[in-house]
């Protein structure tokens, strides 16, 4: 037994560091109590989903490899990103309120005084491996050392695509605190980040940074950075209330009637970040469409088509079959169809959701294969998704196991979390 604990040991120590680590000692026990665990894994509002690919693996392999539909996959030039400098976030915004969103699901958020980090991705892959996996399909805006000081990054989950280890150990080395979902601290502290800077908390837990509360809320989606992906670290969207503004961030998720009950009790919210990107009909019950991000949108909205809503999880990494492009024209239209307001900036591009205006042009349209039958004719940029929150709703137009592409920024065939 002691020769068999060794070898076992030493396989641990070939393992990369992106792996993370095992929740241990007092962190697996909290697990353990929590009401949302049962039989040694994380159970999913609404019912059991599905984490693995359903159909056919036949058809699911046809479907990555196809040669005429893989060009459209990525952007056809160079994504227009907006270099993110100093003077853009330096300044308080006017009108307590901003958003910069770094690509992916990575966003600044100023905040009534208080600077908020969400899934922090400054990597050039999103994997464990530097040689391997999905990658950048653009630069990001500016350098994470050239951020300025964070008051908290928020972490949804432990996929690779939204917890980074580089990223994690540049922040490990400022004072920020981090926000996570129950287990995903021992990923943290394995990478440098010391216990008491750790606010880890289950569904429906609160923790507060300044004057911001911030509630870790639920989401229907699943966990794992090893070989093994047992489901012992929990995933969450998130809540973050100031003084005179709520915003949320959902982190990954399939649809379920949960957003009625977190509008409910957390919102109505001056913004959400919605992912509405890495969809596919082969996983349904742990991403998004772009039409039920935005039915996800009015739930926490009440009902009504408050606030702004910023997609999010798109455009950065190839992550999933359906055309580059795909997800913002369908976040246009299924904002048009419901008169809701949507922000649709540039990665980088800060923006006030609650201002007179908030950027409406559909950016990637330059930069994408044009469907068969061309782009709609609607002016997107014009219109009612001009007005203020408060003066009436817009008028805008219409995690796959498996291995990992190298350096074209194809789709590959890893949890796209």
């Amino acid at each position: 037994m002691t020769g068999f604990r060794s070898l076992s040991s030493g396989l641990r120590a070939l393992q990369p560091a992106a792996f993370g680590a095992d929740p241990s000692g007092e962190r697996l026990a909290r697990i353990r109590r929590s009401p949302h665990f049962k039989d040694g894994v994380f159970l999913n509002p609404g019912g059991e989903a599905r984490t693995r690919p359903s159909g056919s693996s036949v058809e699911l392999a046809k479907g990555f490899f196809d040669k005429d539909t893989r060009p459209r996959r990525a952007p056809q030039g160079t994504v227009p990103v907006h270099a993110t400098t100093l003077a853009d976030i330096s300044r308080p915004p006017a009108t307590g309120l901003r958003l910069t969103w770094m690509g992916h699901s990575s966003v600044l958020a100023e905040i009534d005084g208080r600077r908020v980090l969400f899934d922090p991705v400054w990597g050039e892959r999103c994997s464990p491996f530097a040689f391997a996996g999905p990658k950048r399909l653009h630069p990001v805006p500016m350098p994470l050392a050239a951020l300025g000081p964070v008051d908290v990054v928020v972490i949804s989950h432990d996929h690779y695509d939204h917890l980074d280890m580089p990223s994690i150990k540049t922040l490990a080395g400022t004072d920020t605190l981090f926000a996570v979902p129950l287990g995903v601290g021992a990923h943290l502290e394995h990478w440098g980040v010391s216990a008491d800077r750790l606010r880890e908390l289950d569904w429906h837990e609160e923790t507060k940074v300044g004057g911001l509360t911030l509630t870790a809320t639920p989401a229907r989606h699943f966990c794992g950075r090893g070989l093994r992906n047992t489901q012992h670290t929990l995933w969450a969207s998130w809540s973050v209330a100031g003084e005179n503004h709520r915003i949320y961030h959902s982190g990954d998720t399939g649809y379920f009637e949960g957003f009625k009950d977190i509008g409910a009790d957390y919102g109505p919210f001056d913004a959400t970040m919605i992912q509405i990107g890495a969809y596919s009909e082969y996983w349904p019950d742990i991403h998004m469409t772009p039409e039920e991000g935005m039915r996800a949108h009015l739930d926490l909205q009440g009902g009504t088509p408050a606030g702004v809503m910023l997609p999010i999880h798109w455009a950065t990494f190839n992550l999933a079959m359906h055309p580059w492009a795909e997800p913002g024209e369908g976040t246009v239209a299924a904002a048009r169809a419901e008169g809701a307001r949507v922000a649709l900036p540039r990665p980088g591009e800060p923006f006030e959701p609650t201002a007179e205006t908030v950027p409406s042009e559909p950016w990637w349209r330059a930069v994408a294969a044009a469907p068969a039958g061309g782009w709609p004719d609607a002016d997107v940029h014009t219109g009612a998704s001009t007005k203020t929150a408060t003066e009436g709703p817009a008028d805008t137009a219409g995690d796959v196991p498996g291995s990992a592409a190298e350096d074209s920024g194809e789709a590959a065939a890893v949890p796209a979390g």
